[in-house]
């Protein structure tokens, strides 16, 4: 398999890629400490024999300063030293060290009195290896000590042997205990993955299994949980949804279906003008219910796209909605002006469902009004029927919900009017709820919206 090959690396497993990530890493950078490592403890091995032979040469300057100089001259350990004059002559040597000819050639020994240092071969002062060598003036002469540096570049080299074989060592530790560690880590990512292609052959509600740490795993098991049961809870809304409108449809269809086979049968007896009046309501039911039925689901559809909204006077909105209703029957209170954003088409249909739903159970008028409350512009609907238990006011407004008691199926609609005010409603960041009326008569709808 070529590294080379495109889509390699995203066609490893997750475990593998953050193995190799890891592994990788983890030898970069024991590589690179190991170099530093080295590169450090080689230079603090020359630092120490540069310290080691300087201190060397400064005992015996003052030995030649003292004119005290011993012959051999006294050095510990494995350096060289000669003291030479400034025409290059041996004046003084160690044990070892030639005591006629000089270590360093005279431009060499001019850049050691200039204060640098250098490296020479061994063969030059009878030594394996090189040297390392130093200069310390002591009036006219020189005192020049040499340092050999093999033992230290053995050291060196035993050390870099070492971690040639103890880093890979370590690396191939390091990977086996990671490949463990990483397989239990990634082990409850797999247990999900097993329970939801369980859950997905199965196709019935199930819970994913949650881990005990609490964790980013722990957390995206309780998430995707979570959703789990919004779309369970979602499936079995909309097989509810299904139900109730086939169930809906089917009335006004059975209706038609019936006077239809009556009029057959009945022939020539068959009132025709009566028929077709009560075919034409049921058509009407019928439109009414499909137009309701894709308002909810453009409204459904449309929390995800732009809409089109521009400033709304909802005073105006109140008359223009009264004047469709026969005079007397609903009323607009007075009040200043209440602005808010939103699509007129849309509020309007919110004031109008509200309005028919309470001109349904009112018993003489209904009233409209709008204030401002704060941030928000209230908007009632207030109507003197006999009000709804406080136990239903919110059941209400769930999609095809009637009250049996409060009217009837072929008085009332099919119980999509609130539930379409209130998706409405949210879909302009406002709230709905149904109240008691002020004097205990009747029932009131309050709806808030965000003003302007």
């Amino acid at each position: 398999m070529s590294w080379q090959r495109p889509g390699w690396w995203l066609r490893q497993s997750l475990r593998t890629r953050l193995m190799l990530l890891g592994v990788g890493g983890m030898t970069l950078g024991l590589a690179a400490g190991g170099a530093v490592l080295v590169a450090v403890l080689g230079v603090t091995l020359q630092r120490s024999a540069d310290a080691e032979a300087t201190q060397t040469g400064r005992d015996v300057a003052r030995l030649v300063e003292q004119d005290a100089l011993p012959e051999p001259l006294p050095v510990a350990g494995e350096q060289l030293v000669q003291v030479v004059d400034g025409q290059g002559r041996v004046l003084a040597a160690s044990i070892g060290a030639d005591r006629l000819t000089p270590m360093l050639r005279e431009a060499e020994l001019a850049d050691l009195r200039a204060g640098e240092r250098l490296f020479i071969d061994g063969d030059r002062s009878g030594v394996r290896g090189p040297v390392r060598v130093v200069a310390v003036p002591a009036g006219e002469a020189t005192v020049v000590v040499a340092k050999p540096m093999s033992d230290l570049r053995h050291s060196l080299e035993r050390m870099r042997a070492v971690l040639l074989v103890a880093f890979p060592l370590l690396v191939g530790a390091l990977a086996v205990v990671a490949w463990r560690v990483v397989g239990a880590t990634l082990r409850p990512v797999e247990a999900l993955r097993v329970a939801a292609a369980e859950i997905t052959a199965a196709g019935r509600p199930a819970k994913l299994p949650v881990p005990d740490s609490h964790d980013e795993i722990h957390r995206l098991a309780t998430t995707l949980n979570d959703m789990l049961d919004r779309l369970d809870a979602a499936r079995a809304r909309q097989r509810a949804f299904v139900a109730d409108a086939a169930h809906e449809l089917r009335s006004p269809l059975t209706n038609m279906r019936t006077q239809l086979e009556v009029a057959q049968h009945l022939g020539g007896r068959t009132d025709w003008s009566q028929v077709a009046a009560d075919l034409l309501a049921d058509t009407q039911r019928l439109a009414r219910l499909v137009d309701d039925l894709l308002l909810l689901a453009r409204v459904d559809d449309a929390r995800v796209r732009d809409r089109a909204v521009e400033p709304v006077e909802l005073g105006s909105l109140l008359r223009a909605v009264a004047q469709r209703y026969p005079p007397g029957l609903v009323s607009v209170a007075d009040g200043s002006p209440a602005w808010t954003e939103g699509e007129p088409e849309a509020l309007r249909r919110v004031v109008a469902n509200l309005v028919d739903n309470a001109v349904r159970h009112a018993r003489g008028r209904v009233e409209l009004a709008v204030t401002q409350d704060g941030p928000q512009a209230l908007l009632t609907v207030t109507d003197d029927g006999p009000g709804i238990p406080a136990v239903d006011r919110e059941r209400v407004f769930d999609r095809f919900t009637r009250l049996d008691d409060a009217r009837a199926r072929d008085a009332g609609g099919a119980g999509l009017g609130l539930a379409i005010v209130r998706e409405l409603v949210r879909r302009h960041g406002g709230t709905v709820r149904l109240v008691s009326a002020p004097d205990g008569a009747g029932c009131r709808a309050e709806v808030r919206l965000p003003s302007l």
